[in-house]
C-alpha cells in the first residue's frame, strides 16, 4: 500500500530534501510551491498526510489549512504545520492543523511526526 504525502512549501530546498527523504521511506510525494486551487490539488492526489508551510503563497498556511479542514471529504487528512515562527503552536491551532513541526527540524523529527499522524489516520 503506498502512502501519499503532499507538501506545501515555497522553499524548493526543503521540498527537494523532504521529497528525497520521504521517497526513501516509501512515500509517494507530491509538492506544491503555492496553495492556489488547494482543494483541487488535494483532491487530485488524496494524500494520507499533508505538510503545510506557514508562509505559503498566496493565502498563507493558516487559511490554506482551514480551507482543507472545512471540507467533509478532506478534513480527516492529518495536516502537519511547519514553520520557523516562534508562535508555531498557536498558528497550528488557529489553522486547525493536527500537529506541528518547528523549522529547522532534523529529519528524524520529520519522520517521526509523519509516522505518528499517519498511523493515527489508519486506526481512525
Amino acid at each position: 500500500m503506498s502512502k501519499r504525502i503532499l507538501i506545501f512549501d515555497d522553499d524548493t530546498d526543503i521540498l527537494s530534501i523532504c521529497t528525497y527523504i520521504l521517497e526513501e521511506q516509501g512515500w509517494e510525494v507530491q509538492t506544491s510551491p503555492h496553495c492556489n486551487n488547494i482543494l483541487e490539488t488535494v483532491r487530485g492526489f488524496m494524500p494520507d498526510v499533508i505538510l503545510m508551510d506557514n508562509w505559503i503563497p498566496d493565502t498563507g498556511g493558516v487559511i490554506a489549512t482551514q480551507t482543507i479542514k472545512k471540507e467533509n471529504d478532506l478534513k480527516s487528512i492529518p495536516v502537519i504545520y511547519f514553520s520557523a515562527n516562534n508562535d508555531i503552536q498557536s498558528l497550528a491551532q488557529q489553522a486547525g492543523a493536527d500537529t506541528y513541526l518547528e523549522k529547522p527540524f532534523d529529519l528524524n523529527e520529520l519522520e517521526s511526526v509523519i509516522e505518528k499522524v499517519a498511523s493515527k489516520k489508519q486506526t481512525a
